[in-house]
């Protein structure tokens, strides 16, 4: 019997397959089914490649589906005038394991990412955001902006990179995706009072954000990733409440926890309080730290397939 060719879908079919706001909905309910065990994602092989390169396998099954994503990050790959991340996301039928489709992979990341950050808003927020600030200038600064474009529209987005250059360079390359967005003006000067959620976006191994933990301000890490990078200052985090994307992961890639010491068994998943009317209180500042996993891509892969099947 001859089978149907599987379907590839490139970045900009990737992208249209997954808005942001079905995003968050699948990842509120995925970060539920993997704390519950109902999806498997054993945690990720790295394998090494040149020049600190690494090459990521990660499978994820859920009753409905599995998925494997295989991606490569190479760092050094900006001054070749190459993307960080390549790779696919392939989605298989949960019975007979065929192949679905085929999604791209650094776009699946990128969206996926920005779609975490979104629900730790949409869960830890004291109201709904009026002020970001976005910390870093490349892609997931990117795929944060046109996040916060389709979910916060209206809100004013403030932009620190690690150059004064490089923010306003980002800026008006991507005005008109929120209603107002700007470069901090003194950069090292103490932020706008106004700013009421805080996204650090970038693979450093010094704090970019370490101010006093506040009730009303969010703090979101995405960045750092290994144990070695932070972004999420030391002070930041002592006067705050700790939650992470993934329990597991966070232990051995959440760089700002680690280095900061914190005591694991006060850190809580959000599917804690996904699942439960046990939130962090109001006023208690929360640090939301997101490392990923490949449970969130299965999240993205049935939000496509979902998309796809209605054509």
């Amino acid at each position: 019997m001859t089978r149907p060719t599987t379907q590839i879908f490139d970045a900009d079919a990737t992208a249209r397959l997954t808005p942001y706001a079905a995003l968050v909905d699948a990842l509120k309910r995925a970060s539920i089914d993997y704390a519950q065990r109902r999806i498997a994602s054993p945690e990720r092989l790295v394998v090494p490649l040149n020049e600190g390169g690494v090459l990521l396998s990660m499978p994820a099954t859920a009753p409905d589906l599995a998925i494997h994503k295989l991606v490569s990050v190479c760092p050094r790959n900006g001054p070749r005038g190459l993307p960080t991340i390549h790779g696919q996301v392939m989605a298989f039928d949960a019975d007979t394991g065929e192949t679905l489709f085929i999604l791209d992979g650094p776009t699946v990341t990128g969206r996926r990412t920005a779609a975490m950050s979104m629900l730790g808003v949409a869960t830890f927020a004291a109201a709904r955001p009026r002020e970001f600030l976005l910390i870093g200038t490349g892609t997931q600064a990117l795929n944060h902006l046109q996040a916060i474009g389709e979910l916060y529209p209206e809100a004013r987005v403030w932009v620190k990179g690690s150059a004064p250059a490089r923010a306003e360079a980002f800026c008006a390359a991507h005005r008109g995706k929120v209603s107002e967005l700007q470069p901090l003006a003194q950069p090292d000067a103490p932020l706008p009072e106004s700013i009421d959620t805080v996204i650090a976006l970038t693979t450093s191994r010094q704090p970019v954000y370490d101010e006093a933990a506040r009730a009303g301000r969010l703090v979101i890490g995405v960045g750092a990733f290994t144990p070695e990078m932070v972004e999420i200052g030391a002070r930041t985090i002592a006067g705050s409440a700790l939650f992470v994307d993934d329990e597991a992961g966070a232990k051995h890639e959440a760089g700002d926890f680690i280095q900061a010491g914190v005591d694991w068994a006060s850190v809580r998943g959000i599917a804690s309080v996904l699942d439960t009317s046990a939130r962090a209180p109001a006023q208690t500042p929360v640090v939301f730290k997101s490392v990923g996993c490949a449970a969130w891509d299965l999240a993205a892969c049935r939000v496509a397939r979902e998309a796809w099947s209605r054509g």
